[in-house]
């Protein structure tokens, strides 16, 4: 059977994922929102491998759990950085303190994210999903970038999630002022606008020796959602969890694309945990991401 390119998902999900057993001592990986689920699974097997680690966090006893717990386990090196990033400023200062303690990074993979069932607005004036999601992580990127390339070769992943076929991305009204917010679409749309920056950036990294790719993490458990109301915490943890896959799972699936030879090259491309697969037709328009990219300049004042 020939599935269409709409729902290819769902046999790549079902396929047999790739692994590595190549090593990522010495190498250091900075991971945002890696307190739990997806980000603690790829912090976990990155620490296995022997990578050292930054981990990114907002909050700052679980952090300490975690790093404690990590270099304990696996005798490597993990450092914390505090920052919510809901606020653009936290975002700048966490990317300064890590420019200033170290002099090389190798691996950056963007994780942190939220979902939420109502619109609201950070205090930058953002819709809260579009910032945390997209320019959060958008503005990091960009300010590590340049550590990044002076450390070449490395790699940036961006945590994507097949919810961009959700679509929702309006450039018209990304704070969802005209439209009925709507939580699948809002969160659609940020990874939408994620997605398409990852192409834009492929393509001016080509040659650096830095790579770009995004993931879908799989269908796992984690807390995203968990900041909503009691009856959506309820739904998530007795009728959705049962039915999702341990996270382990992603973090095998991230620790391959961040550690193994033959991705050292791989860049521009959306993995299904890691099979290569074809994103959302609305996902795949260049000219939009070309204004995307833009929107996200002025919106993190990276340019005025």
């Amino acid at each position: 059977m020939k599935w269409p390119d709409e729902l290819i998902f769902i046999p790549n999900s079902l396929m047999e994922q790739k692994t590595t057993s190549a090593r990522m001592d010495g190498r250091l990986c900075v991971i945002t929102g890696a307190t739990s689920g997806v980000g603690y699974q790829a912090a976990n097997r990155l620490a296995e491998g022997g990578a050292n680690l930054v981990l990114v966090c907002r909050n700052a006893n679980k952090s300490a759990k975690v790093k404690s717990e990590l270099e304990s386990k696996h005798q490597t090196k993990v450092s914390v950085i505090i920052a919510d990033f809901s606020h653009l400023s936290e975002v700048r200062k966490a990317a300064a303190a890590i420019l200033e303690e170290f002099p090389k990074i190798d691996v950056l993979i963007n994780n942190a994210g939220i979902h939420n069932t109502r619109r609201n607005l950070t205090v930058e004036g953002h819709e809260t999903v579009f910032h945390v999601n997209h320019l959060a992580s958008y503005l990091f990127t960009r300010l590590l970038l340049p550590r990044i390339q002076a450390s070449a070769p490395a790699r940036i992943i961006q945590i994507n999630s097949q919810g961009h076929r959700f679509g929702g991305l309006d450039l018209n009204d990304l704070n969802w002022d005209k439209r009925n917010y709507h939580g699948l679409k809002g969160y659609g749309a940020s990874k939408v606008a994620q997605l398409l920056t990852v192409w834009e950036l492929a393509d001016k990294l080509k040659g650096s020796g830095v790579t770009i790719n995004a993931m879908h993490p799989g269908a796992v458990r984690t807390n995203i959602g968990m900041n909503n109301n009691l009856l959506y915490q309820w739904y998530q943890r007795f009728l959705l969890w049962p039915l999702l896959k341990d996270p382990k799972i992603s973090g095998e699936a991230i620790y391959y694309l961040a550690a193994a030879p033959e991705m050292a090259e791989v860049s521009g491309r959306f993995f299904n945990l890691t099979i290569d697969e074809k994103p959302a037709v609305h996902a795949l328009d260049r000219d939009l991401g070309k204004r995307v990219w833009e929107i996200s300049e002025k919106l993190t004042s990276l340019y005025q």
